[in-house]
């Protein structure tokens, strides 16, 4: 699925939240890296974020 640049920055925010807050990283990150968006954003780049994304059609 191809997400607009909205959908892509929602489920960054939303998932780089829900890691500040200690929520388990789903991927072996690179030592030494801490911001919560930097994760966010490998998760999203390798496709194993368990969030959707529901458009009215």
């Amino acid at each position: 699925m191809k997400y607009t640049r909205f959908e892509k920055a929602r489920i960054i925010g939303a998932r780089s939240l829900q890691v500040s807050l200690g929520a388990p990283v789903l991927i072996d990150i690179p030592e030494g890296t801490i911001d919560p968006v930097a994760i966010a954003m490998l998760e999203f780049e390798r496709d194993v974020l368990p969030i959707t994304v529901k458009r009215d059609e």
